[in-house]
């Protein structure tokens, strides 16, 4: 079984930063792609950034591009999402997620965790 346990959200002002962390379980983890996704209240679920296998190749929405980043560590078996100069609109529970390695689509998710922009 795979388990994706999400870690550093909390409460910041608008413009500051914080590092999400996605520590997944397994010995396959350097295998799959992954993905980070949000959810605000009252909206549906978005992706936020992909990052490849090895992490040299990432996309990201269009609302955060150059204040996001995402990044992996295979030995550590954990994906990160940097964010920085936050805004109130970036507010909503962070998902972070493993792509399937055979369907266009994410077959495991962790809990989420919650990040809240003040203004």
């Amino acid at each position: 079984q795979v388990h994706l346990v999400e870690s550093g959200g909390g409460l910041v002002q608008a413009g500051g930063s914080l590092t999400l962390s996605c520590t997944v379980s397994g010995r396959t983890f350097s295998s799959y792609a992954m993905g980070w996704f949000r959810q605000a209240p009252g909206k549906e679920r978005d992706i936020v950034a992909t990052i490849n296998w090895s992490g040299d190749s990432t996309t990201y929405a269009d609302s955060v591009k150059g204040r996001f980043t995402i990044f992996r560590n295979n030995a550590k078996n954990t994906v990160y999402l940097q964010m920085n100069s936050l805004k109130p609109e970036d507010t909503a529970v962070y998902y972070c997620a493993r792509r399937s390695a055979i369907a266009a689509s994410y077959d495991y998710w962790g809990q989420g965790t919650q990040v809240t922009v003040s203004s």
